[in-house]
């Protein structure tokens, strides 16, 4: 996979360096390539932002920069032999990134992101370049940044590790939150590693059985009692049909049950967890 990042503080993208996104570099499964946007203005400033036409605070990322920036970058990376570009501009008006957005974006061969400053980049950089290509507007969360490059790191990370061989075990990424099958719309449950016994608390007997019926069981479990605890809302919006006899057992006894015509599940009153 190819990505690019054009933005104006190159070296906030220095953690593209370490950790598993830097392996991945260093061997060749990730061609990473940092470019700064104010190569491309002209001026004795090199200005990358103007007044937002209708006024109001704050200012705006020109068209010019960007769209010289995204040029170049287009074509050194078809020289490179790269294909198949998808435009990444993180912003908080964009969709949620999930999982699913992960896995999607892991299946494209080259990414082009584009972290703005200010006010975010003038629209018609996004609907020039949407006449070209795939363009993804992504939000991270429900809050503002002084920049995108913080999701930049985000995304690329939580794309990256889903690449084939970036992961030392394969299986790592099936059981994750949110992992698309049988964890979609889940959080994952508790983890324990050695020693069994640490400060008088234990880990729970299940774990040592050797029996991997039982395990898989149990970890479901936890997933479905942290999920309902932190974030009920996916529960909400499950098809009821999408959980078998056991799962709905677990779920009624935390207090769940589906709504008439059985769609989606809905919060029992008067029931304890």
């Amino acid at each position: 996979m190819r990505l690019d990042v054009v933005t104006i503080f190159p070296e906030y993208l220095e953690p593209l360096n370490v950790s598993l996104v830097g392996k991945a570099r260093a061997r060749g499964q990730l061609d990473v390539h940092v470019h700064h946007l104010r190569d491309w203005t002209y001026d004795r400033h090199n200005t990358v932002d103007d007044t937002p036409y209708g006024g109001g605070p704050g200012m705006v990322m020109k068209t010019e920069p960007w769209g010289d920036a995204l040029d170049q970058t287009l074509a050194d990376g078809y020289e490179a032999g790269a294909h198949g570009p998808v435009l990444v501009v993180p912003t908080p008006s964009g969709r949620p990134f999930t999982q699913e957005l992960a896995v999607e974006l892991s299946e494209r061969p080259w990414l082009i992101f584009t972290p703005a400053r200010y006010e975010g980049i003038d629209r018609r950089v996004m609907d020039e370049y949407a006449t070209r290509m795939p363009v993804y507007e992504v939000s991270i969360g429900d809050y503002v940044l002084a920049g995108g490059e913080a999701a930049v790191l985000v995304v690329t990370e939580a794309v990256a590790r889903l690449l084939p061989g970036v992961l030392g075990n394969a299986e790592s990424h099936r059981d994750d939150s949110f992992a698309p099958g049988a964890m979609a719309n889940l959080l994952e449950g508790p983890v324990y590693t050695k020693p069994p016994e640490w400060r008088g608390r234990t880990i729970p007997d299940v774990l040592l059985s050797g029996h991997h019926g039982k395990i898989a069981r149990w970890r479901r479990d936890e997933a479905f009692r942290r999920t309902v605890a932190n974030r009920p809302d996916l529960i909400e919006r499950c098809d009821p049909s999408a959980f078998d006899k056991k799962d709905r057992e677990v779920l009624s006894m935390l207090g769940w049950a589906p709504e008439p015509g059985g769609r989606f599940w809905r919060k029992v009153e008067g029931v304890e967890e």
